[in-house]
Formats: C-alpha cells, sequence, structure tokens
C-alpha cells in the first residue's frame, strides 16, 4: 500500500487523514456483491468474483477481502466514490483517477479512497488476495459507468497538459513583453523572471515547466522554475494547483525565497536573512486547496544567538514559527531528513512558442 504510506508519513501535524466524505452512511451488505448506487455501477473483472464483497452509500461502492473478513479483519481494501464538487471529497488518502459526466450534464470526480490503517492485521504481511484487489484498484476504477452506460474519462481533470494551458501561456507573453517586477508581482508571478537571462531567448530558455502531483490527490500541479543545477537544480519560483477545477496561484519564489518540491508529497521554502542567518520551512499543499499547511521548521541564525544558532518549530501561529533552541545535531538531522528534493522533469518555455 505505497500510496497510503506516502499520504501518511507525509504528516508531521495532523491533518485529519480519517475519511469524512458526505454521503458516507454504509448500507450493509446484500447476499452478493452490490456494484451500483443511484449514480453508477462497476463492471468487475471476473477473476475476481466469489473472492470479494461490497457495501454501497449514495456515492460510493467500497470493495472487501472476503479471506480478511473470515479471519476476522475489517478487509477493507479500497473504495470508489464520485462527487460533484470536489471541496467534498478533498483532503486525507484520497486520488482522483477521473471524471464521469452524465447524460443529464452532471459532471462526478472519480476518486478511490484508502484506508488509512492496516485493514488485515498489523502483524503479518499483505494477504495475496487483498493485495491482487488493491493492485486492480485502476483497473477496477476505470470500469466505472453512469446508470445510462455513461463511461469514466480515465485522467480526465488530473492531467496538467491539459489544465494549465493559459497559464502558461500567461508567462510566455510576460517574458516576451519583458514584464518588469512590479507587473510581474501586480499579476501574482515571481520577480525571477525579469532577471533569468539578458535576452528574451535566454529567458525563455532558462524558464522551465513541469507537471508534478505534489499532494498525492491524483491531480498535477503545475510547477515553473529555472533550468539550473547545484543548489539550483529543482527550484520552483510559481506553483499552480486546480481548486474547483480551476487553476490556482499557489506561491511565488525569488532567489532567496526559493520553494523546492520534496520526495514524499512535501514543499520546502529555503530562504536567507542575510550571511549569518538561513532558514528551512516544511509545508504540505492541501487538496483543492492553495493552502501551504505548516509541518516545521528549522533555521541557523547567528544573529538570535551567536553560541548557539540552531533552532526547530513544529508550531506555527499566524505567520509566526514559534521556536526553541536545539543542538546542533538536531539541526543537522532535520536536514539531512529534508534534502531530497524531487528533481521536476522540467521543459523549458521556449519548447512552447
Amino acid at each position: 500500500m505505497k500510496k497510503v504510506s506516502k499520504i501518511i508519513l507525509l504528516l508531521f501535524i495532523a491533518l485529519g487523514l480519517m475519511v469524512s466524505c458526505k454521503g458516507s452512511e454504509e448500507s450493509k451488505s446484500t447476499s452478493g456483491p452490490a456494484l451500483s448506487n443511484n449514480i453508477f455501477k462497476v463492471d468487475m473483472p471476473k477473476r475476481f468474483e466469489g473472492l470479494y464483497d461490497t457495501k454501497v452509500n449514495d456515492v460510493a461502492v467500497n470493495f472487501y477481502d472476503k479471506e480478511c473478513i473470515s479471519q476476522g479483519h475489517p478487509g477493507w481494501v479500497f473504495g470508489i466514490y464520485v462527487y460533484q464538487n470536489p471541496s467534498d471529497w478533498a483532503g486525507g488518502p484520497i486520488e482522483k483517477i477521473g471524471e464521469l459526466q452524465l447524460n443529464d450534464g452532471r459532471l462526478y470526480d472519480v476518486v478511490i479512497v484508502y484506508p488509512t490503517e492496516s485493514q488485515f492485521g498489523f502483524d503479518r504481511e499483505m494477504p495475496n488476495l487483498y493485495e491482487n484487489l488493491y493492485n486492480a484498484r485502476y483497473d477496477i476504477a476505470g470500469r466505472v459507468l453512469g446508470l445510462s452506460g455513461e463511461k469514466v474519462v480515465v485522467g480526465a481533470g488530473t492531467k496538467g497538459e491539459k489544465l494549465y494551458k493559459d497559464v502558461l501561456n500567461k508567462h510566455l507573453i510576460a517574458i516576451k513583453e519583458n514584464w518588469d517586477a512590479s507587473k510581474l508581482e501586480e499579476e501574482n508571478m515571481s520577480t525571477m523572471y525579469e532577471m533569468l537571462a539578458d535576452t528574451t531567448e535566454g529567458k525563455l530558455n532558462a524558464a522551465a515547466f513541469a507537471y508534478e502531483d505534489i499532494n498525492l490527490d491524483g491531480i498535477d500541479e503545475l510547477l515553473i522554475g529555472e533550468i539550473g543545477d547545484g543548489a539550483w537544480e529543482g527550484v520552483i519560483y510559481d506553483i499552480y494547483t486546480m481548486v474547483d477545477r480551476k487553476p490556482a496561484h499557489v506561491v511565488s519564489g525569488w532567489d532567496r525565497n526559493r520553494y523546492f518540491a520534496l520526495e514524499g508529497g512535501l514543499i520546502k521554502n529555503e530562504y536567507s536573512g542575510g550571511a549569518n542567518e538561513s532558514g528551512t520551512n516544511i509545508y504540505a499543499l492541501l487538496t483543492n486547496s492553495t493552502e501551504l499547511f505548516p509541518q516545521l521548521a528549522y533555521k541557523y541564525d547567528g544573529y538570535e544567538n551567536e553560541q548557539k544558532p540552531w533552532f526547530v518549530s513544529y508550531n506555527q501561529v499566524g505567520d509566526d514559527w514559534k521556536y526553541e533552541n536545539v543542538e546542533e545535531s538536531v539541526y543537522n538531522e532535520l536536514d539531512n531528513r529534508f534534502s531530497k528534493v524531487l528533481k521536476p522533469n522540467y521543459t523549458a518555455l521556449s519548447k512552447l512558442k
């Protein structure tokens, strides 16, 4: 259950991962698996016949391993849910896999909902049937049909190349027209695009974009940064995400206030406050939101304490982190832990011309 583990491990401050989706009151299992509700049905692969059970509610079909249940375990493998409003499912161990549009015009996000704890016992390996059901989740979710035969469009509403065309075009215009820092700030864009190179062609070759699902909800974010190396490799100057199925700006960075994506679903913000002060803030990007949820922060601040300049905070109040002095070993351990920066597969903006 690699996907679930990633989501759980990214939390250092509780995000409330227990599923609280609307319409989650489950009906009792029938004598045979029920594979439809009032919105959709699932064409289950025949290889699982007789090996699974389901619980169905107004928006979901949940799948269970019969063998696990017979051994006294919950046995819930995953659920397929549909929602008209992204805000109804946002948050928790949930992954969008596509969209279902009914003949009457209603549009639904199709999502997979995962357990937050072991469903087959903590002291045993994942059972074969359970694992087989889990590994087939995308295939099963891709078989969702509306009650009149409408098919789920796998990948709809999740792929960056389909979602952020207008945003990228705006960045192209900004560089081609040589927007200055004031204009860039006014348009919620990083001022770095003004400084990347001396010529427009140079700027278009230096500025780059990539699509990454940073918050592990199945929907790509758009990262716009710089093709660099060393300390600048993977740097991000602007992050965009999807809110209510529309692109939304999350944050901008610059040379002394840089952003990076981390392996495992977190965002790292590095800043410098002078020769004797530098720090790192770690955030999680919430689903269907531009909010960066604070996880922890650490800094080297010789201005604050020249003899013991290492500080850590696990609590942010407003915009201020509440720091405590720590030993250098604690600081170094955190710095090492969050050193694995994701290297986006950047494409230069010049390729879009």
